[in-house]
């Protein structure tokens, strides 16, 4: 018997369910919430087994065919899957079962390339079908603009438009965005990532915009969030033992790579806890301690820059999955459920000093790099299991989200020592730069689209 397509539905509930190529080319939801599946489909233990012999585009497959069976054919979404995942993804022992997955291997070494790749290919694909085109319009605080911008560069029927705060992101990661031409465009605004985020949601609600194609490609597309998933299923695949339970240590700010972890777990991942690792930016944290939700306004802005978030736009879908609800503005309309939040999820925030001496203390003594993320993501391992005696011999798997290479003059600071750049970041000093200047003000935002894109 065939069963019907998932359906994926808003976390405000006032927008119709869609389908999944509708909620991935419309990015944000008409009445501004996040869309979501609204059933996750389940892994059984017979197939989790089975992806310990696979490939990482092979396991992609697996996992992003439970969601999108009745909307792409298998063997496009396998030729997707394996032009999408070409490049390794390892897997580094620090000491006993304690593990750095390194998500830097990627075009733009970072963890981004794992879901803007795929996006990218599938809108081109949903698109394709009847010569429709569209803008991408998106905010970053970092790694996100450098990713989608490879990503979509080159395709024919899609245009990015990029927003960046101007003095919170490396001259790497600027970069990154500001050497690529054709259809890629990026505006530094003069602001915070929040502002950034603001002012493209405020975009997308905007009815002088409306005959613009407008989506979104970064955490706030559901397009994002389902390839986020896939990496999980590949480092217990590859490190865990037959039905063990895991932890994963994820560094947080927009918490969309979070939100990849949890749909996971609800798939059937064996994840016995999440450790939400954040910078100085500790909303989520206290939110977990107190009940009590604050965004910090303007953020803080940490060396982890890419976690520099006031207000998780994720943090919506979080509470969603909890039963709760949430809008855009960070005001809780209805209470999740905390103490499953608690029992699943461990928040703690880490300084600027803790992630200097963590780098410092894991590269003296494993003679391993970090970079300020994965270092906030490891000090989290660290705390998390120096107050958690019994769970000290438990499988620990931290993300590490970036090349050391992306924060160079931080790392070399920390470490004196020379850093040795991967091939993707090799001469980007050397290439012209292209990227436009704006105040933190919508309407010139707006008067640019405008004059832009159709």
């Amino acid at each position: 018997m065939k069963t019907e397509p998932i359906k994926y539905y808003s976390t405000n509930l006032k927008a119709p369910e869609v389908s999944f190529g509708e909620a991935l080319l419309r990015g944000l939801a008409p009445d501004g919430g996040l869309y979501l599946p609204s059933t996750v489909p389940t892994i059984t233990e017979s197939e989790l087994q089975s992806l310990a012999g696979k490939e990482y585009y092979e396991i992609a497959f697996t996992i992003l065919n439970k969601f999108l069976y009745n909307e792409i054919e298998a063997d496009i979404l396998s030729g997707i899957c394996s032009e999408v995942y070409n490049f390794h993804v390892p897997l580094e022992k620090v000491s006993d079962r304690r593990y750095i997955m390194r998500l830097d291997q990627g075009p733009t070494a970072s963890f981004k390339d794992f879901a803007a790749r795929m996006m990218s290919r599938l809108m081109q694909y949903y698109l394709s079908l009847n010569n429709q085109h569209l803008t991408i319009l998106t905010a970053t605080s970092g790694d996100t603009g450098s990713a989608v911008a490879n990503a979509f560069n080159g395709l024919k029927n899609i245009n990015a438009l990029i927003l960046y705060p101007a003095n919170e992101i490396t001259s790497m990661q600027r970069k990154q965005m500001t050497t690529l031409k054709d259809n890629i465009n990026t505006i530094a605004i003069d602001g915070k990532f929040d502002d950034c985020q603001r002012l493209v949601k405020r975009a997308f609600r905007d009815p002088a915009l409306s005959h613009i194609p407008l989506s979104s490609a970064n955490s706030i597309n559901i397009g994002r969030l389902l390839p986020q998933s896939i990496y999980y299923f590949y480092a217990y695949s590859k490190l865990a033992s037959h039905k063990e339970n895991v932890f994963f240590s994820v560094p947080s700010g927009n918490f969309g790579n979070l939100m990849g972890g949890l749909l996971a777990r609800k798939m059937g991942l064996p994840v016995k806890k999440f450790i939400i690792s954040t910078n100085e930016n500790n909303e989520v944290p206290e939110f977990l301690k107190s009940g009590i939700y604050q965004l910090i306004n303007p953020s803080i802005n940490c060396i982890s820059s890419a976690m520099n978030v006031g207000h998780p736009s994720n943090l919506a879908r979080v509470v969603a999955l909890y039963g709760g609800v949430m809008d855009e503005s960070g005001k809780i309309i209805q209470m999740p459920d905390l103490d499953q939040m608690r029992s699943d999820l461990y928040g703690i925030s880490i300084t600027d000093e803790e992630t200097r001496e963590t780098i410092t203390e894991v590269y003296r003594k494993f003679k391993i790099l970090l970079e300020p993320h994965g270092a906030v993501a490891w000090k989290g391992i660290k705390d998390f299991s120096a107050s958690h005696f019994l769970e000290r011999k438990a499988l620990y798997i931290s993300l590490e989200t970036a090349h050391p290479a992306k924060f160079e003059d931080e790392i070399e600071s920390i470490l004196g020592i020379r850093l040795t750049l991967p091939p993707s970041l090799i001469d980007l000093h050397k290439k012209p730069e292209n990227y436009f200047s704006m105040e933190n003000r919508y309407e010139f935002v707006k008067d640019f689209i405008l004059m832009h894109y159709k």
